[in-house]
């Protein structure tokens, strides 16, 4: 007889100050409680072999997956010109790091090759890596360049973003 565990998570906190730009910004932080139950789940019907080859005949197939990140024009130009010179091969791999008072920041580096298990987004002959740590933070994001008088920087535009820090320098997801 296995145990039921249930989670359950507490309200955010009204305010917090933020260690990097001194501002007072919304944080959310989660307690996690754990009640183990000692009442077992159901036993799982057992599935004869026809059953079987009725659900695998009956699957709907899926179109190819949505692209863990996409590039802007301006994002693919950039890096056009950041990977220019054939001599030095080198690819932009993105992650996140846990920094800042919200919990994470994006890190851009450059590798030579691509570890295993790092998702490789290639869009208009450009290709970039995702680390497989961050994928679940970046999925659905639009990577984009700006430039202004002052800096030039890559943004993302990322919908899993729940919470941000006042200064912008990290997110929650």
């Amino acid at each position: 007889m296995l145990p039921t565990i249930r989670i359950l998570a507490s309200k955010p906190a009204a305010r917090h100050l933020c260690s990097t730009c001194g501002l007072l910004t919304p944080l959310r932080r989660v307690a996690s409680v754990i009640h183990v139950s000692p009442v077992a789940p159901p036993p799982l019907p057992s599935a004869s072999t026809e059953a079987m080859a009725a659900v695998r005949k009956n699957t709907v197939k899926r179109g190819p997956r949505r692209a863990a990140l996409t590039l802007t024009a301006s994002a693919v130009s950039r890096l056009r010109q950041l990977y220019a010179n054939p001599s030095d091969p080198k690819l932009l791999k993105i992650g996140t790091k846990k920094k800042g008072c919200s919990g994470q920041t994006y890190s851009l580096e450059y590798v030579t090759h691509p570890s295993k298990l790092d998702e490789v987004i290639e869009q208009d002959g450009v290709k970039v890596l995702i680390d497989s740590k961050a994928l679940f933070s970046l999925v659905g994001s639009e990577m984009d360049y700006v430039e202004d008088k002052l800096s030039s920087q890559f943004v993302f535009h990322n919908p899993n973003v729940k919470e941000m820090c006042g200064c912008g320098m990290s997110f929650m997801t």
